[in-house]
């Protein structure tokens, strides 16, 4: 919760050093290790959005969506198809545009709640 609070907030650097601790404690080479080395690129992404460096910006959110794919739709709390949808809409830059957010799905998406017979 923390790095997702520091990634929200706009703390990108912060967030990526929490993100990294994690990625290093899971494993490299994990599912759990890809799925946080993808959001260490997202918060890349941003901070190199925010520095006007537009191309680094895309490699990284890119990189990150690849890194997304095949985890479940419901991950570690993050409704990642709506992650990935969100992030696959990047905007021209803009000084209004909002970077890409980390929403926490607090109960499961309609999809994956099982139906009352």
């Amino acid at each position: 919760m923390y790095g997702i609070d520091l990634y929200n907030y706009a703390y990108w650097w912060e967030s990526h050093e929490v993100f990294e601790a994690f990625w290093h404690a899971a494993g490299h080479d994990t599912e759990q290790g890809n799925f946080f080395q993808a959001l260490i690129q997202f918060a890349a992404a941003n901070l190199k959005r925010f520095l006007g460096n537009e191309q680094a910006a895309q490699k990284l959110a890119r990189s990150g969506l690849v890194r997304l794919q095949g985890l479940p739709q419901l991950y570690m709390g993050i409704d990642v198809i709506a992650f990935s949808e969100a992030c696959r809409v990047i905007p021209t830059p803009r000084a209004s545009s909002t970077p890409y957010q980390i929403r926490l799905a607090l109960e499961p998406p309609s999809s994956l709640k099982a139906s009352k017979i």
